[in-house]
């Protein structure tokens, strides 16, 4: 049965090595709400929960997600399994976590082979956030594919696919309309036998839409567009991997609007390979890009070689990957000072004790 979830000689071979003396099942996450698990076995699907460890010492990324193959031990009386370790990831979608101060990281999804970033045709499409999500997917390992939905909605649809292309020239762009059934063929060819791909966009631009046309059912709850800012109201609040009619997978997700980045030194290179070559072609190996004699990034955007919104973004998004790790090595000297907090007061009651057994 799991076969059909993507277990592969890769993750059997882990387990094997760690896990499966020791009396735990493989399982792979399916389903992501309030704090519990649905994860298929080779015996069916069973609800769990991680560890009291795995809860406590793991950060945000260690925590089990959708996509991840565990470890599970069954409590076979309860029919309730908890999780124990997750194997290996071969990919991780990662991005900051913006909402909570306290938590640096948050992990989008795990095990990804293709990453649809997808957004609309309409007033949604923003070719700068496109560019944060290339970032974050070429980081995370898998490949990202833009997907543009309501395409029967717009007249200048060519113009701005154009617009999106010159983002990135190695990325592939698929227009679709789950209306009229327009490139979903296309979309489908990369849906491989096997491969786990995960939909990440803003709220209302079809994610859950072209989920329901692939599967020709009502799966995810949808809502009308506000006809007032064009923005959907879609009530997707959890993280879900589904089997497609194909053999292929498919993880969606709730809406992001922003995307925080993650460190992701390596998706911004490959984003922005143009502007990293550029930078090693200045005269001077410190130069700022400003007013320094022979600097290449000047001289490109004089000649219009280098747009300056593109050289912008880019000094943002480096921006961005600064502040982000900051926001992590604090949140990892905070997590220190409470665990040493916590061992000294465990160490003071421990001699108190032990002073009170000895009178």
């Amino acid at each position: 049965m799991i076969e059909r979830f993507g277990w592969s000689d890769h993750f059997a071979k882990a387990f094997e090595d760690k896990y499966a003396r020791s009396g735990f099942i493989a399982g792979r996450v399916v389903l992501q709400q309030r704090g519990s698990y649905t994860v298929v076995t080779e015996d069916g699907p069973v609800t769990a929960r991680p560890t009291g460890r795995l809860l406590h010492e793991a950060d945000d990324i260690g925590q089990p997600c959708v996509g991840d193959w565990v470890a599970l031990l069954m409590d076979e009386q309860a029919g309730i399994g908890t999780v124990q370790a997750i194997l290996p990831r071969k990919s991780a979608l990662v991005r900051r976590a913006i909402e909570d101060a306290s938590r640096a990281t948050q992990i989008i999804a795990a095990n990804v082979d293709v990453a649809f970033i997808v957004t609309s045709l309409n007033a949604d499409m923003n070719p700068r956030r496109i560019q944060r999500y290339l970032a974050a997917v070429r980081q995370s390992g898998a490949r990202p594919v833009v997907v543009l939905t309501k395409a029967d909605l717009v007249e200048d649809a060519d113009d701005r696919i154009a617009e999106i292309k010159e983002l990135d020239s190695g990325i592939a762009v698929v227009p679709v309309s789950a209306r009229t059934g327009e490139g979903l063929d296309d979309f489908l060819s990369h849906v491989q036998l096997g491969q786990t791909c995960v939909l990440i966009g803003s709220s209302g631009v079809g994610k859950s839409t072209l989920v329901n046309t692939l599967l020709d059912e009502d799966r995810m709850v949808t809502r009308e567009v506000r006809e007032t800012d064009d923005q959907g109201r879609h009530t997707t609040s959890h993280r879900e991997l589904i089997v497609l009619p194909s053999g292929g997978m498919l993880i969606d997700t709730p809406g992001i609007r922003e995307v925080g980045l993650l460190d992701n030194e390596e998706g911004v290179a490959e984003v922005f390979d143009d502007v990293e070559e550029l930078m090693t072609q200045c005269k001077f190996s410190n130069c700022s890009h400003v007013s320094e004699p022979g600097c290449a990034v000047q001289a490109a955007m004089k000649s219009g070689e280098l747009t300056q919104d593109r050289w912008t973004h880019f000094v943002q998004l480096r921006l961005e990957m600064a502040e982000a790790k900051e926001k992590i090595d604090r949140v990892a000297r905070d997590a220190e000072k409470r665990r040493l907090a916590a061992s000294q007061k465990h160490y003071r009651a421990t001699k108190r004790n032990y002073r009170g057994s000895k009178e």
